[in-house]
């Protein structure tokens, strides 16, 4: 199996990272976040990519989230674990829960969110916008180890970096969202298009603002409890990745089959070119 991890806020590289295979891809949207390192969990292959680049130079909107799904797609993965910090907008999300979301809002304003922009289209469903056989799986890691978690919810992503306004904060509230972040839209998205299985592991630091009884939320607060919450993390990585031989989700396998509406004989051939690791199959079939 060939597993992914994009490792965001506190999670900047693997243990003992000399022992990796470094690998630099520029893709056709350019460069990654940052190099990704190949190493092995068991008999798996494992590729981490920092999401924030090391040292967490890139700011959410910044991200090039195409090259970073495109590059993975390239290397022939086909299961992502995003690893994210989140807010909590509910009582019950503590600070260092971990939440596993299966739905998402998108509230980005500024970012490219497909790859199917330039001479080609194509509309995958996002109605299941995760791998609920990964997310089971990474719930299963989290019930051996005894970490708590909640199984289930809706991620808003803001763009940010700015925080929450407090009549933000409870505007997502009403919507009956669960926890809030700034990265995982629309990397879910692109990592559906490139159909590949894609979960998070959304680890809670704070109350955002809405909490009367808690400080509006802080960078030193959210590092402080994101430090406690990267230990539990690992541990269920690597739970969950030592022990893994997952059948990929139908509807992710086959996400583009019926979504590309252009026909594949007036696309031009730079456009194909482009997006030859995500449509191969479809050219050749």
């Amino acid at each position: 199996m060939k597993i992914a991890i994009i490792g965001g806020s506190g999670l900047y590289d693997i243990d003992n990272p000399s022992e990796a295979e470094e690998q630099n891809i520029v893709t056709p949207w350019g460069e990654t976040s940052s190099s990704i390192l190949k190493t092995k969990s068991g008999e798996n292959e494992i590729f981490f990519l920092s999401r924030h680049g090391r040292g967490h130079l890139i700011s959410p909107s910044e991200i090039n989230y195409r090259a970073n799904i495109y590059a993975l797609k390239f290397l022939g993965v086909d299961w992502i674990i995003s690893v994210s910090a989140v807010g909590s907008l509910k009582e019950e999300i503590v600070p260092g829960m971990i939440v596993l979301p299966d739905q998402f809002i998108d509230f980005t304003k500024q970012r490219k969110s497909t790859f199917f922009d330039e001479g080609i289209v194509a509309h995958v469903s996002m109605a299941k916008p995760i791998s609920e056989k990964l997310s089971f799986h990474l719930a299963d890691a989290c019930k051996l180890l005894d970490i708590n978690f909640k199984m289930g919810g809706t991620y808003v992503c803001i763009e940010g970096p700015q925080f929450s306004s407090l009549a933000e904060s409870n505007f997502y509230r009403s919507l009956g969202a669960d926890v809030i972040g700034m990265t995982n839209m629309p990397e879910a998205k692109l990592a559906r298009e490139a159909e590949i299985c894609y979960s998070t592991l959304a680890l809670s630091t704070d109350y955002d603002c809405w909490h009367e009884e808690h400080e509006s939320v802080t960078v030193d607060q959210v590092i402080d409890t994101m430090n406690n919450n990267i230990s539990n993390a690992k541990q269920v990585l690597k739970t969950a990745t030592d022990d893994f031989d997952l059948v990929k989700d139908s509807y992710i396998e086959n996400a583009l089959k019926g979504s590309i509406i252009s026909s594949l004989d007036s696309i031009k051939e730079d456009s194909l070119e482009k997006l030859s690791a995500i449509i191969r199959k479809y050219l050749l079939s």
